[in-house]
């Protein structure tokens, strides 16, 4: 994500932006919220003679228009936001638009910005000068290629190994197909964490070698007891991800997920649910407090969390904020979207 400007000064603060990946798209979505203000370059059809018999064809202008959200959807597979609101400056004031924005569209978003949005835009921001990340887990016969993003992991590929025809062993057709996709899914020099159990990954990692020498220098290896999903979630909680983006989102979830189950299993120091959670800050008890993106927009709407969560940095506790997207936040929902690690049980 590109800032392109900042002014944050007063109640309603501006910053303009650019989204320049999928991922920018996708924070948008929680940053954004009902009733703010977002400014955008958009097609708009112009006025048309309503007295002729027979419509004319009417062109689209390209204007700047300012629209009071209202509605918001994320097109994960059409990469785009759509951002749904009345028109309150420029052409057609009183009458409602749809921003559909993309990769490379500037908006500006007038808003009373919260900690955490300011938080997450800093952090895509930071992201972007960060190298993307691509694992690779193979065990004999299978591997799956996973592209790490703000939002989750997102399963690219899974190869199996047949009896098709190509040139070597079956072996090393196999590896072939594997190096095959990779080039393409780290075509922009992303960096490679190639996992997995056993010794495949060792001898993937010399046919690699042997094949695409640029390429395997920007690889790590690391062992994980199986492949797929949840073969990448052990590359993340093992902090490979960490070493090479510095600071990885959804390896921070995955590794509190890993403590807050931990901790409801001992029936330890750990609270869940709304009511619970509550009493927990009534106590002072919150050391981490964690609550799902989801849960979050739809408290926002009924006005509620905001004061809630103030009352936990005042009690010095800390806040993250988990994508459901991801499954250490699809668990956290099913724990009622909302838990907390307490410096002490109550």
């Amino acid at each position: 994500m590109r800032i392109l400007k900042r002014s944050l000064k007063g109640r309603d603060g501006e910053i303009k932006l650019v989204p320049e990946t999928l991922d920018d798209l996708w924070h948008l979505k929680y940053i954004i919220e009902k009733g703010d203000l977002v400014f955008a370059m958009t097609k708009r059809k112009g006025d048309t003679s309503s007295d002729k018999l027979r419509p004319e064809k009417v062109d689209k202008k390209t204007v700047r228009l300012g629209i009071r959200v209202e509605e918001l959807e994320f097109h994960k597979f059409s990469n785009r936001l759509r951002i749904h609101g009345l028109i309150e400056h420029g052409m057609d004031a009183g009458h409602y638009h749809t921003f559909n924005v993309e990769e490379g569209l500037d908006i500006s978003i007038i808003k009373t910005w919260k900690k955490d949005q300011l938080e997450r835009i800093n952090e895509a921001e930071a992201s972007s000068k960060r190298p993307k990340v691509v694992i690779v887990a193979i065990e004999e016969g299978d591997a799956d290629i996973g592209l790490v993003k703000h939002y989750g992991i997102e399963e690219y590929s899974h190869i199996s190994q047949s009896s098709g025809k190509g040139e070597g062993t079956l072996r090393e057709v196999f590896f072939q197909e594997i190096m095959d996709q990779l080039v393409y899914a780290a075509s922009e020099s992303e960096s490679i964490v190639v996992a997995g159990p056993g010794f495949t990954k060792d001898d993937f990692l010399k046919y690699m070698r042997s094949k695409e020498s640029d390429l395997s220098e920007r690889v790590i290896s690391e062992d994980t007891s199986s492949i797929g999903m949840s073969g990448f979630q052990e590359v993340l909680r093992r902090g490979a991800v960490d070493r090479i983006m510095e600071e990885s989102r959804i390896a921070r979830e995955s590794r509190l997920m890993d403590d807050l189950l931990k901790e409801i299993a001992t029936d330890g120091k750990v609270a869940y649910g709304m009511e619970e959670v509550k009493m927990a800050l009534d106590y002072g008890a919150i050391e981490t407090l964690l609550v799902a993106d989801e849960l979050l927009r739809i408290e926002r709407e009924k006005g509620s969390i905001d004061s809630f969560l103030q009352a936990v940095e005042h009690t010095q506790g800390n806040i993250v904020v988990f994508s459901t997207v991801f499954e250490p936040g699809q668990k956290l929902l099913a724990l009622g979207g909302i838990a907390a690690l307490l410096r002490f049980k109550i």
